[in-house]
């Protein structure tokens, strides 16, 4: 199934940003996934201001990466992702099951 990752980091170092969307891209290959695309999208404000790990943050660093993986790497992947202290906030979205799905949609606008 294809998924769709959107993750926001604490906005302290591109590096940190950099190590977490390689542990979230081993996480997908180690089981048995496939890395489609990743697109750092650099710090942004925050639709309102987030308290997390006991400090508050107005701006974080975006990336989102899309993958197909089976749903226990998907769920898998948010349970590292939800014990990361450096983590702001993160969302997986199923985009489909299948490639001629999401295709069709994407041409129809449906």
């Amino acid at each position: 199934m294809l998924y769709e990752l959107i993750a926001c980091v604490r906005p302290n170092s591109l590096a940190e940003v950099r190590e977490i969307a390689k542990t979230c891209g081993m996480a997908v290959l180690n089981g048995g996934g496939v890395v489609r695309s990743l697109k750092n999208w650099n710090q942004q404000l925050l639709p309102r201001r987030v308290r997390k790990h006991q400090t508050y943050y107005e701006r974080g660093h975006y990336f989102l990466m899309r993958f197909d993986s089976n749903p226990e790497t998907q769920k898998g992947l948010r349970d590292v992702l939800g014990l990361d202290p450096r983590m702001i906030k993160f969302s997986v979205v199923r985009l489909g099951s299948k490639l001629e799905e999401i295709a069709r949609e994407d041409k129809t606008g449906v």
